[in-house]
């Protein structure tokens, strides 16, 4: 199995298994709909996301705060509108 495909399955368990239950789902989804289709950079930053402390992104993706990070608040967006959040 290449790295790219080790890392995306990755991606998707941690996606999944975040820790709160709402989280779980809205990024499970995005990971199913999304992370197959990503390139190496793409995953990078997607790894990196998931990386951030479960508060932080409770905040972010279901609450809609702010995000400073230019990649990441594109991801946010992405993932909010996927999820059909406003």
């Amino acid at each position: 199995m290449e790295e790219l495909e080790v890392r995306r399955r990755r991606a998707m368990y941690r996606a999944q298994h975040r820790g709160t239950k709402e989280l779980d789902i809205v990024l499970g989804r995005f990971a199913e709909q999304r992370v197959a289709g990503m390139a190496a950079d793409e995953m990078a930053v997607f790894e990196q996301f998931l990386a951030v402390p479960e508060p932080q992104l409770y905040e972010w993706v279901m609450r809609g705060a702010a995000v400073a990070d230019a990649e990441f608040a594109a991801l946010v967006a992405d993932v909010r509108r996927l999820n059909g959040f406003k």
